[in-house]
């Protein structure tokens, strides 16, 4: 009866963690290679020769950042990490599941930032930031299927808690 209790409990977190609107649409202040003259890039064929560590692998090449932050992003980004994001993560540098938040932004660029949140797999496959996390943390993150617009929102959310004003 336990076994089928935590199999319940696992199944219901999951679902939870991984579901989600797999729509993508582009958020202002966003550049990705959609928009730039990269053909593999278009083609979503990964170029290792090209390869930044500064942004990682994935679409976004470009992210404008403002000086101030943008409250409404913040909120809305408050929100999906509410509902996505707080099981596995805290606000803090401790970790839970996954690392803590805090300093993320001072770390990472916006690009390797909004990259690892919209295309996990393969940024765990061939990240090695991302694989130094996963050797520390021993869980791969789930794909939350956040839309451009959900990471960008995300992203100032995270500038926000990492105390830009």
């Amino acid at each position: 009866m336990k076994k089928l209790f935590v199999l319940g409990i696992v199944t219901i977190f999951m679902a939870a963690c991984g579901g989600g609107n797999s729509s993508e649409s582009t958020q202002p202040g966003a550049t990705t290679a959609e928009s730039g003259s990269d053909a593999s890039a278009k083609s979503g064929a990964a170029d290792v020769s090209s390869y930044d560590p500064n942004r990682g692998t994935g679409k976004f090449t470009h992210v404008d950042i403002a000086d101030k932050l943008d409250p409404a992003m913040a909120a809305s980004g408050d929100k999906i990490y509410e509902v996505k994001c707080a099981g596995c993560h805290k606000l803090t540098d401790e970790k839970l599941v996954g690392p803590g938040w805090k300093g993320v932004t001072a770390r990472q660029k916006p690009e390797w930032i909004m990259n690892f949140v919209t295309n996990t797999d393969e940024m765990i496959t061939k990240d090695p930031k991302a694989q130094a996390m996963l050797e520390i943390c021993l869980v791969r993150m789930p794909n939350q299927n956040l839309t451009d617009t959900d990471a960008r929102d995300l992203l100032e959310f995270m500038r926000k808690n990492d105390g830009v004003k």
